[in-house]
């Protein structure tokens, strides 16, 4: 701060002060002190003595202030204001002048906003420090963009108007509109006006070009009331109202407003009087004598009018509680409201009534409100899981529904809860269903899909063979007596069934019973005790296993082991060879009986005969052995066991129950379950338990898990749905209801659920709302101006004429009860009037009798007519038998009562009829929305009465419709045929695959369920692999038989012969001998050999055994390597020669005798459900085979031998998509008529989708909505008229009115601009919407008089125009401009015109506009250069002036040679009959007569060269040049 002062010494000296320090403080807040430094400067830059500064200048050194702290953070904040208007910055100091000569696009701006620390808590302000304490105060200034400036845009002007005399000189004129107004600076409009002098070729004849003169009215003047003694002009009279007339003309009427019994206020309507200026003006502005314009009747200057009042109103009430109570998250406002009622309506013109609620924004912020209660959405536990929405109706008939299983669908239902975050909300509240439009965020689903287990029957193994007689228990043998077990095993459990598996072992009673037994592993051949044959020892290696076959120790067999020693003989030369026994054949019964014992066999045969002496072979009776085999009797018994009781509470599992988890998973308590067992024998029933193996008895009891109890849960009741507070309509009553939901039922014994879930009760009783209604009185007596008045004026001399009378109007509800006027009109029809116009008959005027009645009718559409007559002195006088001007017959339509009805409109749609269902509260039960079957449509009626005029469609019929039953297609889902049953396994050995389809029976319409995936036989297949055992059917051979050699004589057989046995294909079972079956059934290409050469040896030679099987080659198959086979010498050779080989190799050949094996793994099946499942979770299988490397498949033994890895997942889970079909909501109820009245109007209902289709579901329809035509009632709308000329009452010019019909039609509704429409009685308009006003109906308006300078009537809107930079918007609003021009009639009254003036509004929907010059061609060196806007709209300004083309062209230096012009390019040329010589320079140098018309104008070389002797180095340096300026004034251009 600095401070100015002189000294005595003539010097300057001033105080200087410092920035303020800090706030100090003991304590936070107002009470610190603030401290900074003030020096006394010299003028000349140097500190002096305070002394030298006035001290009552010297600024303070201290202040108090405000110490603010870090906790104050939370008290203060800064506050910013919108950003102000954009003003333009100035360039120099103190200047903000346009630079327009510069702006290209925008200029620069600056924009301002308030920035203040305020309180939060009460919105005050306080010191800026304290908020720049925590943050940095925001800007309060940045930078804008003006758009350069716009001036202003007019049109073309109009062609001129016709002269304004007929004779002599005249005016006429043209005027141009206002387009766009000047913005920015921007230039001001110009003239809209041009005006100029026109003269006729006839002149006047004497007298004509005199003044003309015309009698001019003024405005009628306020309404007054006479004890005013306002004096009024009236030409040049004079005129005062007495006291005396006032008093006795005071009219006054009473409007009563009651309200709630209160006293009743009076308001009056007061007759008063207006006048107006009656003057003569001449032609040239200039007043003149009455008399001059006056002729017969002087126009009236006096009439009655209403005293204007004002509306008045009552002080606002108090402000309404603000809408917002607590802090919202979306900071919404909240809002209050105050009224005001009415004490005075607005009568004779007085002010309208302003607004009589007042809205206003409240608790923006709300921060000390408190929180708002939250809303969530919560959700009923999930109903059951049920497949029959699942089903095609088809399908829901053929299936028991209580066997379905897999895929379903449950659902669910959602209702709204207040938030149980919020710690304010009781349980109840939070329980308690509220509206669901105070939820927000996603609604959870109600539908989903889930799976019920099919059930899975047990799985069992193939049983096992008999095993041997043993003990029941062989750690404790007892007796003799055992039993004879075999068994299987369980592959899968039973899933969803109450019966478990069969039983799994059964036994036969059986006598000696071991559980060890002696064993031969291993035999050696035959080694003679001397020499080389006879008598030997044949060892044999002998163990002890157990029933099982696990080698034990030898202590467990409690029989004498076999000998290891056994003695043998080795066939010595010419001995007979016998073969070693066969196997044992399989045995002949499974079991024995009294009828049948099971016995097997094995045989030998004789491989050489015996020579001389030798010793001989055995009989065929000892080469065949037999014995008995399953020699246990046919009585199989087993344990039979009954399905597992219910899961019990038992005393004993106490101790279980006191843990809250079992087997890892939490339980309510821990039970029992019990089953019985009982001995059975097959095919016989039960019997005593001793007869089964106590060892192999199953359980009889197990724990289980006792199912938790859970109660019925249900929500609260809703609050009571409100009841009307104030009234009700009248002979109705009201009620109000309250509900709950189910959120879990109850299980397992746990409490029910109550009885009742929706409650409904009657409201209590209330007045019925009262009708409001205008009641009016009859009219009063006709209030005309008075004699005492009237006589003071030139021309008046009676009191009749034109006079206004009135009425009471008042406001009552029923009964007539007295109300305020305030309930009238806000709800009854609009009120009626309280004054209107009449006429006191004078002595000159027309009298007639009263009308007659009208004649009676004739019939429909007929005329009745009524009648009147004149009376006394009116049937002589001339202008009252003028029966245009005064008629004396009215004519008239009859009423008709014939009404014809028209079918009007398209049919709606096919409406079915409603399912009035019940209100279903709790768990919903899914099922498919009736949508087809017998419905109704509807088609509109128009009723016309008379005149084709539509009337209500209760005189044509009952409903308004024309109704005709329709039907909406049922959807009809595709209809597939059964499965067909699988087809035979594609492979005999290993994987093949089984097929089974269905086909086409009836293709899908109507929307009903898709069709799967078709082939082109309209079939759909499903394959799954299968399995056939390789070895399942085998070869099966005989022993070979004796070799046969085919000799003629009797010497013994021996040598090459042949031998043969029996091949049979039988297949292997478990449970007995094999069983022969078709050979097809076998393989054949490994069918064995049913004979062979054999050879027989002679006595004498040597006797080999049978070839052994060759060994198996090495893996991988090489040629290099080979297999071999051998075979044993029997018998030696009598003569002692070499037997034969004894051994024989071959090399290993691929796929020939050595093969490699692989793994194989088939396609997957298709994905296979249980078979009472519809959808869900299925399985998919594949199998794995073991190939052969010759592609042959064998048995999977073959490679698991070879350990191969098994890498492959073979059966995987699938999921098959559950045809759930389209769920929708039910139909809402009809929406109020799209119209109130018309053709046009609709209802319309519609529905949304709950659950969209899934897989081959129904899909959802495609109509969500339906459209019913509404009846068609009749339009009535009152139609303003257009505005007519000015009219003047009494007078040629001056001050008049103009008004407009306003006439109640009715209308269809369908075209806007009522062509058709019929007029009708008012009172059928008025219970419409739109009123008006009496300046909607009549408006001021003026004549001018001849030479009057006046304004044009308003020129109409132009077009929607944005401000725009670059071609893009600078606002989103734009303008429109509309202007009067100023029309001048005579030059001499030209000072008293009135100023143009134009006026805005703005608009929507505008668009950029530039502005480009557009010229004309050159003609005559002359164009015409115009501003066009970019819509082709040609307008003055707009385009920018130092832009604008030149219009006229010359050429420099002129043209002045003799018959030289210049030409259209800018150069000097000859007129037409010349020919041009040029210089050297190509200039014109004369214009020459061309002598005849032989002669060529364009041959300039030849011109040159004939009259211009001679040629120069110049010339011919530019004869080949373009055309060049050789310096100024040497050659002629054109600007």
């Amino acid at each position: 701060m600095v401070t100015f002062f002189k000294s005595t010494a003539h010097l300057f000296c001033f105080h200087f002060s410092g920035q303020w320090g800090r706030c100090m403080g003991d304590d936070c807040g107002p009470g610190g002190i603030q401290s900074r430094t003030v020096w006394c400067i010299h003028s000349e830059g140097w500190t002096t003595h305070h002394s030298n500064c006035k001290h009552l200048n010297k600024p303070d050194s201290q202040r108090e202030c405000f110490k603010v702290c870090e906790w104050h953070q939370e008290l203060f904040k800064w506050e910013v204001s919108e950003w102000g208007p954009c003003v333009l910055v100035p360039y120099l100091a103190n200047d903000q002048k346009l630079r327009t000569s510069e702006c290209v696009t925008a200029q620069h701006g600056l924009q301002q906003r308030e920035v203040h620390c305020f309180r939060k808590s009460n919105k005050t302000a306080v010191a800026n420090e304290i908020c720049e304490f925590f943050s940095s105060r925001p800007t309060t200034e940045q930078a804008c963009l003006i758009p350069c400036p716009h001036n202003c845009v007019v049109s073309k002007f109009s062609a001129w108007s016709g002269c304004s005399k007929t004779c002599g000189a005249g005016l006429q004129h043209r005027t141009r509109a206002v387009l766009a107004p000047p913005l920015y600076g921007g230039v001001n409009c110009p003239n809209l006006t041009e005006t100029r002098t026109c003269k006729n070729h006839l002149p006047c004849s004497i007298g004509d070009d005199e003044y003309e003169y015309s009698l001019k009215v003024g405005p009628w003047s306020e309404c007054r009331l006479p004890h005013q003694k306002d004096v009024w002009l009236s030409g040049r009279t004079m005129l005062d109202f007495s006291t005396e007339s006032a008093e006795k003309n005071i009219v006054k009427h009473q409007f009563q407003s009651h309200h709630n019994n209160a006293h009743p206020k009076e308001w009056d309507l007061e007759i008063g009087y207006q006048a107006r200026q009656v003057r003569c003006m001449r032609s040239d502005g200039k007043n003149a004598m009455l008399t001059l314009c006056i002729q017969d009747n002087a126009p009236v200057t006096i009439q009655s009018c209403v005293m204007p009042r004002q509306c008045e109103t009552s002080n606002w009430s108090s402000w309404s509680p603000c809408s917002k109570t607590c802090q919202s998250v979306d900071l919404s406002p909240g809002y209050r409201t105050r009224t005001r009622s009415l004490k005075q309506i607005p009568l004779g013109g007085g002010k309208e009534c302003p607004a009589l609620e007042e809205k206003e924004a409240c608790n923006i912020v709300g921060d000390f409100l408190p929180q708002c209660p939250r809303f969530v959405w919560k959700t009923t536990e999930w109903g059951d899981c049920q497949m029959a929405p699942l089903l095609s109706p088809f399908d829901r008939r053929q299936n028991n529904h209580s066997m379905l299983c897999g895929g379903g669908i449950q659902m669910r239902e959602r209702y709204c809860v207040q938030s149980p975050d919020d710690p304010r909300a009781s349980h109840k509240e939070v329980s308690r269903p509220v509206n669901g439009k105070l939820c927000s965020g996603p609604t959870p689903s109600v539908a989903q899909m889930c799976s019920v287990p099919c059930p899975q029957l047990c799985l069992l193994s193939s049983w096992s063979a008999w095993g041997p007689c043993t003990y029941e228990n062989c750690q404790d043998p007892q007796g003799r007596k055992g039993f004879r077990f075999r068994r299987r095993q369980v592959i899968q459990e039973p899933i969803g069934i109450s019966d478990s598996c069969p039983h799994l072992v059964e036994f036969i009673p059986c006598e000696d019973p071991i559980c060890y037994q002696w064993h031969v592993t291993e035999k050696h051949p035959c080694e003679p005790n001397k020499d080389t044959c006879g008598q030997g020892i044949q060892k044999q290696k002998v163990v002890c296993k157990d029933i099982e076959g696990k080698t034990v120790s030898d202590d467990h067999c409690l029989d004498e082991p076999p000998s290891s020693r056994l003695p043998c003989d080795v066939p010595c030369p010419l001995d007979c060879v016998i073969s070693d026994w066969s196997p044992w054949s399989s045995c002949s019964h499974s079991c024995s009986s009294k009828n049948a014992e099971g016995k097997q066999s094995r045989v030998r045969s004789v491989i050489a005969q015996p020579g001389q002496d030798g010793k001989p072979c055995p009989s065929a009776q000892a080469l065949e052995e037999w014995r008995q085999c399953n020699d246990h009797p046919c009585t199989v018994f087993f344990w039979d066991v009954t399905p597992w009781g219910p899961c019990t509470e038992d005393i004993s599992m106490t101790t279980i129950n006191a843990t809250s988890n079992w087997n890892g998973k939490p339980t309510c308590a821990v039970g029992v379950q019990t089953r019985k067992v009982v001995c059975m024998k097959m095919n016989v029933g039960q019997v005593t338990p001793k007869r089964c193996p106590d060892s192999a008895r199953p359980d009889t009891i197990r724990p289980c898990l006792l199912p938790c109890k859970k109660d019925c849960v249900v929500t609260a009741f809703s609050e009571w749905t409100p009841c009307p507070t104030v009234c009700q309509p009248a002979n109705s009553t009201s009620k109000q209801f309250r509900y709950r939901i189910i959120i879990q039922r109850p299980a397992s014994g746990g409490e029910e659920c109550p009885d009742t879930l929706y409650e409904e009760r009657e409201c209590e009783a209330l007045p019925p709302c009262p009708v409001y209604r205008w009641k009016t009185q009859k009219w009063n007596t006709c209030m005309i101006v008075p004699e005492s008045v009237r006589h003071r004026i030139t021309g008046l001399s009676e009191s009749c004429g034109l006079g206004l009378e009135s009425r009471d109007v008042t406001c009552v509800s029923d009964g007539d009860v007295p109300a305020d006027i305030t309930y009238c009109l806000q709800w009854a029809s609009p009120m009626p009037s309280v004054v209107k116009e009449c006429r006191e008959p004078c002595r000159d005027d027309c009298t007639f009798t009263t009308w007659s009645k009208f004649t009676s009718c004739m019939g429909c559409g007929a005329m009745r007519i009524r009648k009147r007559s004149l009376t006394g002195k009116s049937r002589k006088r001339e202008k009252c038998q003028n029966l245009e001007l005064f008629p004396q017959t009215e004519m008239e339509p009859c009423p008709c009562d014939e009404f014809i009805s028209q079918p009007y409109g398209n049919w709606s749609d096919c409406i079915l009829p409603e399912s009035k269902a019940e209100l279903q509260l709790g768990i919903r039960v899914p099922g498919d929305i009736k949508e087809c079957g017998q419905g109704t449509r509807y088609r509109s009626v128009v009723c016309y009465g008379p005149n084709e005029r539509i009337v209500d469609p209760s005189f044509c019929s009952s409903s308004g419709y024309i109704e005709e039953s329709c039907t909406v297609p049922c959807p009809f889902d595709c209809k597939l045929s059964e499965w067909s049953s699988w087809s035979t396994c594609s492979s005999p050995c290993g994987s093949g695959v089984k097929v089974r389809s269905k086909w086409l029976r009836e293709k899908p319409f109507n929307g009903g369920r898709p069709c799967p995936k078709l082939d082109v036989k309209n079939q759909v297949y499903e394959a799954i692999p299968c399995y056939s055992e390789c070895s399942q059917n085998i070869w099966v051979t005989e022993p070979w038989s004796s070799c046969t050699i085919n000799s003629i004589d009797k010497v013994p057989e021996c040598g090459e012969g042949v031998q043969s046995r029996k091949v049979k294909c039988t297949n292997i079972t478990n449970e007995g001998p094999s069983i022969i079956v078709d050979d097809a059934l076998c393989d054949q290409e490994e069918m064995p050999l049913r004979a062979q050469t054999c050879f027989f040896p002679c006595p004498e030679d040597c006797a080999m055994s049978n070839w052994e099987p060759w060994s198996i080659c090495p893996q991988p198959c090489d040629s290099k390597d080979v297999r071999r086979r051998v075979r044993h010498t029997l018998r030696l050779s009598v003569s002692g020669n070499l037997c034969p080989q004894d051994s024989e190799t071959e090399p290993c050949v691929l796929n020939s005798n050595c093969f490699t094996y692989q793994y194989n793994v088939t396609d997957w099946s298709s994905c296979q459900l249980s078979d009472n499942a519809v959808c869900g979770q299925g399985t998919r299988t594949r199998l794995l085979d073991c190939i052969r490397s010759d592609g042959k498949p064998v048995e999977l033994k073959y490679c698991e031998e070879l350990e191969l890895e098994k890498k492959w997942t073979l059966t995987i889970h699938c999921l098959v998509e559950c045809p759930v079909n389209c769920q929708l909501s039910e139909w809402s109820t009809w929406t109020e008529c799209s119209k109130s009245c018309g053709l046009r109007g609709q209802m319309t209902r519609s529905r949304s989708i709950d659950q969209q289709s899934h897989g081959e579901g129904r899909p959802c329809p495609s109509q969500l909505t339906q459209v019913k035509p509404c009846p068609v009632k009749p339009c009535y709308t009152w139609i303003l008229g257009d505005w007519p000329k000015c009219r003047v009452e009494g007078a040629q010019c001056g001050e008049g009115i103009r008004r407009r019909n306003l006439t109640c039609v009715v209308h269809s509704g369908l075209d806007s601009d009522f062509s058709s429409a019929k007029p009708v009685k008012e009172e059928q308009c008025e219970t419409n919407l739109m009123k008006f006003n009496s300046r909607e109906l009549e408006q001021p308006c003026s004549v001018p008089c001849p030479g009057d300078c006046h304004l044009t009537e308003w020129s109409s809107w132009s077009s929607c125009q944005l401000t725009c930079l670059d071609g893009r918007s600078f606002e989103t609003i734009g303008r429109q401009a509309r202007s009067r021009a100023v029309i001048i009639q005579a030059f001499e009254n030209q000072d008293n015109c009135p100023q143009q003036v134009f006026e805005t509004r703005p608009c929507t929907d505008g668009k950029c506009h530039t502005y480009e010059w557009k010229t004309s061609p050159w003609r005559d060196n002359e164009r015409s250069v115009w501003c066009q806007r970019s819509d082709g709209v040609n307008v003055t300004g707009g385009c920018f002036l130092q832009n604008q083309p030149e219009t006229v062209r010359h050429c420099h230096p002129p043209c002045t040679k003799p018959f030289s012009h210049c030409t259209q390019n800018g150069v000097c040329g000859c007129d037409k009959g010349y020919i041009e010589v040029m210089t050297v320079y190509g200039f014109l140098d004369y214009c020459t007569k061309i002598p005849g018309s032989d002669n060529k104008k364009a041959d300039v070389k030849t011109s040159v060269g004939k009259f211009k002797p001679g040629t120069s180095q110049i010339q011919d340096f530019f004869r080949d040049w373009p055309f060049h300026p050789f310096g100024p004034g040497a050659y002629s251009y054109c600007t």
